[in-house]
């Protein structure tokens, strides 16, 4: 997404305004809350995994927005940043401590009423779960390091721009062209050897 001077100027006074006001903090999460959760219900395939990171994301962001510094680049890439963190750390342990979203309503601002958000995730969630394909490359993009895995999830999962992956994971722009070229040409040889087992797998039984 391109971001005009007259809107990051606007961005650059509400986030200062949010250091000091949770409700302009309230206003950052409405702008920022539906890209966020998307991109990990997309990273995660799971509807309460999604509720909980999305949530630990922006009390994070909001616990540290006073040590926020603005450079001239949108507030949600350094969303994209927590939420990429808290992802990693989701897919590391076994156990991942959720956060409610009434530690949100406690810290001074009302979120957004939550019932048609949870139904459209839900809805989200069955269409991932009936597209087998798309489980299958979730799942291989899951192996590869992270690295590889941050960018292209950011890249097809949150469809961002080259130039705002780097914004987000602190990259030259050259450095994660390069990343999304490697990581994707080892999801290649995934596949690869995954058709190659399978047949395989299928000739023996065929042969008995």
């Amino acid at each position: 997404m391109e971001y005009d001077a007259n809107h990051m100027a606007e961005e650059q006074k509400l986030v200062e305004k949010a250091k000091r006001d949770p409700e302009a903090f309230g206003t950052l999460y409405e702008q920022n809350y539906d890209s966020i959760l998307n991109y990990i219900l997309r990273r995660t395939g799971n509807v309460q995994a999604a509720q909980d990171i999305t949530a630990e994301t922006f009390l994070k962001a909001l616990k540290n927005i006073d040590k926020f510094k603005w450079q001239n680049i949108p507030f949600s890439a350094w969303l994209f940043k927590i939420a990429t963190n808290e992802i990693a750390a989701w897919f590391r342990k076994s156990r991942y401590t959720a956060v409610s979203l009434e530690s949100l309503r406690e810290v001074g601002f009302d979120l957004r009423a939550g019932d048609d958000v949870e139904q459209e995730l839900i809805t989200a969630q069955e269409e991932i779960q009936k597209n087998q394909e798309f489980l299958a490359v979730l799942a291989k993009i899951d192996q590869l390091p992270p690295k590889y895995r941050e960018v292209i999830a950011l890249r097809f999962f949150a469809h961002k721009q080259l130039s705002e992956i780097g914004q987000i994971l602190g990259k030259p722009e050259g450095t994660v062209k390069s990343l999304l070229h490697r990581g994707l040409k080892k999801l290649k040889i995934f596949f690869r050897k995954q058709e190659a087992d399978a047949t395989f797998e299928l000739k023996r039984q065929y042969k008995g």
